[in-house]
Formats: C-alpha cells, structure tokens, sequence
C-alpha cells in the first residue's frame, strides 16, 4: 500500500477518455515527473455508480453505502490519499453528473467517519469546450465539496488559476486540452501549490 502522506489521487469525472481525462493525466504525470508523488487515476468511465438515495442506511448503520458498486473501490483509494485532484467536463454549464454522484456517494465515508477527509489537501480542474463555458461554477461547486468535507483546498494562486486549472478544448477533445497552454499553464500552477503540503 502506498503511503497515504504521499499518494495523489486524481478522479477524472468524465465518461469519454477526452479532454478532461487528458488533462488530469497530464497533472499527475506533472506531479510525477517533477515532483516525485505517487499518483493514482481512477475514472467514471465505464463505471457502476448509483446514485445516493438519501435513504440514510449510512447515518443509521456507519457501516458505508447501501449501493453496492464501483464506489465501493473508490473509497478506499480516498481514504488513502493525502492529495485529491478532482477533474470535470463541463455538462449543461457544471460538472458532469457522474462527478456528482461520486461527491454524493461520498456522504457514506463521512457518516462512518466524519474526520475521514479532514486535512486532505485538494485541487480541481475543469475543461469546457467553450472558452467561458461553465468551468468557474464547476470549479466552485468542487471547492464546496471540499469545504464541507474539511479538505484543505488550494489553487494555482492569482493571475492564471485562481480557483483552479480552468482549460478550453474548442470542442476538439484531447487535441483542443493539448493545444491550450494557458490551460496547460493552469494545471501546472495548481501542482505546484500542492508541493507546499508535500513532506
């Protein structure tokens, strides 16, 4: 088991090995390449996941989710990181809903354990295929996520990534991330931020 002091878990929330998929393999190979963590990927793509049905099994059991599915590999790549990247595509203007659900799903870690996030440190991403597409919200709706959950969330700081790494694909997929250097620039900024919080 890697060390969790160390691990770095980037979540793609997209259902298409595209843009954003691209984009958070980019940040962990970054990490790697540069900086020496260990990274993990996990993916929505090609995933079980059910959605939360506020039936709260998990608040009066503590014993997880009733759903019985691809989460259930998931949680225990969370509860071992140090350091999360989540990453999404933009749909309708926000975050995928797969993303959603995983961030939903979440609910049974934290009935379990409420401290099970607590002092995590954790970053976003997000790809549109328009240039002001919904990437900001999507980012926010992210860093709620984390609030509530007590994760420490950082940013690429002002001037290129001040929410997170914000990148425009012109609808090209992986070719369109590949091509925005500003976005590019963007996911770099934001690793650096984490290597703060690295020992």
């Amino acid at each position: 088991m890697v060390e969790s002091t160390n691990l770095l878990l980037g979540i793609c929330g997209s259902p298409r090995k595209q843009g954003t998929e691209h984009a958070v393999q980019y940040a962990l190979n970054y990490a790697t390449e540069k900086f020496g963590f260990n990274t993990e990927f996990w993916s929505v793509r090609n995933k079980k996941i059910n959605f939360c049905l506020h039936c709260d099994y998990c608040i009066r059991e503590k014993k997880g989710c009733v759903n019985k599915d691809d989460m259930e590999d998931l949680y225990i790549k969370l509860e071992e990181a140090k350091f999360l990247l989540f990453g999404t595509p933009i749909f309708q203007g926000n975050l995928s809903g797969q993303l959603k659900t995983v961030m939903d799903r979440c609910r049974a870690m934290v009935a379990k354990n409420p401290n099970v996030f607590k002092d995590k440190i954790g970053a976003v991403l997000a790809v549109g295929g328009d240039r002001s597409g919904g990437q900001e919200i999507a980012i926010r709706s992210i860093l709620d996520f984390y609030q509530q959950n007590h994760v420490i969330s950082v940013s690429g700081g002002a001037f290129g990534a001040n929410l997170g790494a914000s990148l425009w694909s012109s609808d090209k997929g992986k070719e369109g991330v590949q091509n925005d250097e500003e976005g590019l620039r963007s996911i770099r900024k934001i690793i650096k931020r984490l290597v703060e919080f690295k020992k």
